[in-house]
């Protein structure tokens, strides 16, 4: 049985002990399903996306869902840039695991369980600290954000400051003072 775990809202925990995680998500072609990532040795690791899923905000904080599955269970794997391309690979849950277990650096990657929870795969549902993960992309540190008008966030936390503290040459001149 494949061990993955699942980041969700601590306000969805009651309703995901009792009747499992429903199929919110939508991956390639439209399909609904659960987005998860496999419980690697490296807590760091396995939790990585606590700190970009934090920034959307979630009412009480975030909970780490873990799921069982069985080993010959279909799920798409690839990384989170190759879902818009649709370059996500159909394996089974185990070779999902494997696959993602042996990468030097398996950050930014996703596992795509095309359906529902049931609540008897749902392994235990736990507090998770939220200060384990990368904000934005992994790798963001030490890297100038880009501040052209169809990249910034609008209404971000220091956008303003950062826009007139590296204007981009396209949009024209910076605002008056």
């Amino acid at each position: 049985m494949a061990m993955f775990v699942h980041l969700t809202s601590a306000a969805n925990a009651p309703r995901i002990r009792r009747s499992g995680i429903r199929a919110a998500g939508e991956g390639p072609g439209g399909a609904r399903g659960v987005y998860c990532f496999p419980v690697l040795p490296s807590y760091t690791l396995t939790h990585q996306w606590l700190r970009e899923l934090a920034r959307f905000g979630s009412r009480g904080g975030l909970v780490a869902v873990h799921v069982r599955l069985d080993d010959a269970q279909e799920v798409l794997v690839g990384r989170y840039t190759d879902r818009a391309r649709g370059d996500l690979a159909s394996v089974a849950a185990a070779e999902a695991v494997r696959r993602i277990g042996v990468l030097e650096d398996p950050r930014g990657w996703e596992v795509f369980v095309p359906r529902a929870i049931r609540p008897r795969e749902v392994h235990r549902v736990r507090t998770a600290p939220q200060v384990a993960g990368w904000r934005y992309l992994p790798d963001a540190h030490g890297v100038r954000p880009c501040t052209c008008y169809g990249c910034r966030v609008r209404g971000g936390y220091g956008a303003r400051r950062l826009r007139e503290r590296l204007p981009h040459p396209l949009d024209g001149p910076p605002p008056p003072v």
